[in-house]
């Protein structure tokens, strides 16, 4: 009985563990993955985007964006056809090439974020502080 009992209780901490991976991945690879379902996705909201992209029309995704995130600073009227681009390479399975794109239009989907735990934020770190002379 003791080692039923130490058999699901593993089990159970292997649940929550994979669990909150998962979470963690679905919460933010939607971005540039379109197999993955956004926190503002609805079927007809997905299909007025798909023609949008389709169409290369920049005000509807524009319109559709309501200004949220932060794509909608970085894509504006004249690098949206490349946007459109990385979006159906990304639909037939070419995440590398999408997400190509999307590092030359300025989404790196975080990576930056990471560059700057590497370099220390960039407070000293040879950024002509005055400390590294």
């Amino acid at each position: 009985m003791n080692n039923t009992k130490k058999m699901f209780l593993g089990l159970g901490v292997l649940t929550v563990i994979l669990g909150l991976g998962a979470l963690a991945n679905s919460a933010s690879a939607y971005k540039g993955n379109p197999s993955v379902k956004g926190p503002n996705y609805s079927a007809e909201r997905h299909t007025l985007m798909e023609k949008a992209f389709e169409t290369n029309d920049y005000n509807a995704w524009k319109s559709l964006m309501q200004g949220k995130g932060r794509v909608t600073q970085v894509i504006n009227k004249d690098n949206f056809a490349k946007f459109a681009e990385a979006h159906r390479l990304a639909e037939k399975g070419d995440l590398a090439g999408a997400q190509k794109i999307r590092q030359e239009l300025g989404l790196n989907n975080g990576a930056n974020q990471n560059q700057k735990a590497n370099n220390g934020f960039g407070r000293g770190m040879n950024r002509g502080n005055g400390l590294n002379r």
